[in-house]
């Protein structure tokens, strides 16, 4: 399976990341371009892929992960201004044909990513 995808798992709690809004944009003529916004469902996934396996094409693409805003919608006391307050993660296409799985796990003082299956 090709395309795009992503989930969220909140390392504070051990439980998907559910409720997280996340903006998807490509890199255009020098600019990152914000294409959709998601949020993510009760398992911390987003209902569809980010990018269909037709959709994806080679270059340069980023997901903002808004982590201030999903834990202090979860009630979360936040230092003013929080420690980590919105997370772009850019990463590149380099072949279309293959799955690009960029998963967040991520408490109100940490966050790390990688490229997953």
């Amino acid at each position: 399976m090709a395309g795009i995808t992503t989930h969220v798992l909140d390392n504070e709690t051990g439980m998907p990341g559910a409720g997280m809004r996340i903006d998807f944009s490509v890199f255009e003529n020098g600019a990152y371009r914000h294409v959709k916004t998601v949020e993510t469902n009760a398992e911390g996934r987003t209902d569809d892929m980010i990018l269909s396996p037709e959709e994806t094409k080679v270059g340069q693409y980023e997901l903002l992960f808004h982590v201030a805003e999903y834990y202090a919608g979860k009630g979360r006391q936040l230092p003013d201004p929080p420690f980590i307050e919105d997370v772009p993660v850019r990463f590149s296409v380099f072949d279309a044909s293959q799955h690009y799985h960029v998963p967040m796990l991520c408490t109100p003082w940490t966050c790390t990513t990688y490229r997953g299956s």
